[in-house]
């Protein structure tokens, strides 16, 4: 049967034809039947592919994405008052959780006989698409804002796709890329085929954690991709009778730019565009998120918020998560462990609560400017040295 795509908000299908937006407006997302769904006997080891059969696709490229490690963090309960578990997905081979829609995304183009992939990023999503666009033999288009930082230029140039920096509002550019008469697929942060990719992590999470459930899921949030399939997955998963409750979805944005949190304080039914500040959790400011009112419906739909946090505590939870949990990640993911810290405190989370947070992307590709702790010895001073240090 030929996949379709659907409309969460009207319901209205279409056949899969690169539609990526309803009549409505709203974005669209793929139809799965989750009757009779059942947690896979694959390995492990196939990553995200053990659940090809709930995926639009049949033929893998790249490496496998997925089973990344879901972790008890024991030492940074106190801080952020509940039982706290983290879904490092850092670990995906380029580093962030964008993997899991790129391979679906990049696999469906060369599996349907595209020579052409794209995106619009600020940084995770360029850098895999390219990435896997590599892997499968495919040019890649990737376009970013003109302010993109060099370094993550660089990096995204390794896998040799045609990068353009572009002037103009980024919102404009994420949607005008969607109906374009080319022949480029686009694979955008919102699109049917990311957001059936990635609602793979919330399929790990509570396999893993199986039998036990999770009382809240935490995410950063930006165009509201990431937060639709997480919501789709949850509820797949509860209509397969493979979970009893669906967790309580959070989502966090950064206080500089919060559309989806607006909406959510002002208990609005749609989310509208904003004026951002700077902030450096670049990677989430989206001032005009495409899947936002799909986001906010979800966190709504299962007992949970959207809320923002400022930078200063953004900082903070990437100090404790090094420190704490031995891990670094990009601002734009520790804002997760930030917002879980404001939902104890203001009563969402309760201390007796298992919560999963999850990490989306590393803090080890770039620098963030902070202070750097070394001193210089002479080698005849070694031991000397370490004993100020040790205290023996």
């Amino acid at each position: 049967m030929t996949p379709q795509v659907r409309c969460y908000d009207c319901a209205e299908a279409y056949e899969i034809d690169d539609r990526k937006r309803c009549t409505c407006g709203e974005p669209l997302w793929f139809d799965t039947n989750p009757i009779g769904m059942g947690w896979p006997d694959d390995e492990w080891t196939a990553g995200m592919w053990r659940y090809v059969d709930t995926l639009p696709v049949s033929d893998p490229v790249g490496i496998p994405p997925g089973t990344t490690p879901l972790v008890r963090a024991d030492r940074l309960d106190e801080y952020v008052g509940c039982t706290l578990y983290l879904k490092n997905e850092a670990q995906n081979p380029t580093g962030s959780f964008k993997d899991r829609g790129t391979a679906v995304g990049v696999s469906y183009a060369a599996q349907t006989g595209h020579e052409w992939v794209g995106t619009v990023s600020h940084g995770n999503m360029a850098l895999s698409t390219s990435a896997y666009a590599a892997s499968a033999g495919l040019e890649c288009a990737v376009f970013v804002p003109v302010d993109t930082p060099p370094e993550r230029l660089e990096l995204i140039n390794r896998h040799d796709p045609h990068v353009f920096r572009v002037k103009g509002d980024y919102g404009r550019l994420y949607a005008e890329t969607l109906i374009l008469e080319t022949d480029v697929m686009f694979v955008n942060s919102d699109t049917p085929l990311r957001v059936a990719g990635q609602k793979t992590v919330a399929y790990e999470i509570l396999e893993q954690l199986h039998p036990a459930e999770p009382d809240a899921l935490v995410l950063p949030v930006s165009s509201g991709g990431q937060a639709s399939a997480v919501w789709k997955a949850v509820r797949e998963l509860e209509c397969a009778g493979l979970i009893d409750d669906v967790p309580r979805l959070y989502f966090v944005q950064a206080a500089a730019c919060d559309p989806i949190a607006m909406a959510y304080r002002e208990d609005k039914a749609v989310v509208m565009p904003v004026s951002a500040d700077e902030t450096i959790a670049i990677s989430i400011a989206n001032s005009d998120p495409p899947s936002g009112t799909r986001a906010l419906e979800a966190a709504r739909d299962t007992g949970g918020a959207v809320i923002s946090v400022p930078d200063d505590e953004t900082r903070d939870a990437m100090a404790h998560l090094s420190t704490k949990a031995g891990t670094s990640v990009e601002p734009s993911s520790a804002v997760s462990l930030a917002g879980v810290r404001h939902l104890s405190s203001s009563g969402h989370i309760k201390a007796d609560d298992d919560v999963v947070t999850i990490l989306t992307g590393s803090g080890y590709k770039e620098r963030y400017g902070a202070e750097i702790n070394v001193r210089s010895i002479d080698l005849d001073d070694l031991e000397q040295e370490l004993r100020s240090v040790v205290g023996r």
